[in-house]
């Protein structure tokens, strides 16, 4: 369940699954206790592995750097996002990040992928997977971009599937390719 005030009752989670209760995990885990709140974090954004059970924003300290940083899964909460903090409000600290199987489709809504690339030329319909990357800083950091994007990261989150419209987007988990 997801609370907001009347001020804010329209707002919408910026990641859904599609095929996920079977094909996806949502893993238990923490936000980095290191993690300042700078950057607003929201559903669908990028995380990777700290130390133990800790998450933090892709492209953050205290991994050493964004380039060393593995993509660890999708978080699942608003942290920031539209004003809205979901752990500091619970006063837990543990969210979900959700894991992607190779046949996982999950809808990813504006801003939790950049919308100002272009997602259509990239879903030429061609057969061939666009595979979609994490941003690891600038203005977009944690959100899905185009490997063009100067900030992508060194290893991709997903493939896209489909582009919906300018605001939504379909993602699928990567594929296992045998050689």
């Amino acid at each position: 369940m997801f609370r907001t005030n009347l001020a804010t009752n329209y707002i919408k989670r910026t990641i859904r699954p599609l095929y996920g209760w079977t094909q996806a995990t949502p893993k238990s885990a923490f936000l980095d206790p290191s993690w300042d709140r700078s950057v607003a974090i929201w559903p669908g954004f990028v995380v990777t592995k700290t130390t133990g059970n800790n998450y933090t924003l892709i492209g953050s300290a205290p991994v050493t750097t964004a380039a060393d940083q593995e993509p660890a899964g999708f978080v699942g909460q608003f942290i920031g996002g539209a004003g809205i903090d979901e752990l500091l409000e619970s006063g837990v600290n543990a969210l979900a990040v959700w894991v992607l199987g190779p046949d996982a489709e999950f809808e990813f809504l504006a801003p939790a992928f950049d919308p100002s690339q272009n997602w259509a030329a990239a879903d030429a319909g061609d057969g061939v997977d666009t595979l979609v990357y994490a941003s690891t800083g600038g203005s977009n950091q944690g959100a899905l971009v185009l490997s063009a994007d100067p900030n992508a990261s060194t290893k991709p989150v997903g493939r896209l599937i489909q582009v919906e419209s300018a605001n939504s987007i379909i993602v699928g988990g990567l594929q296992v390719r045998s050689a």
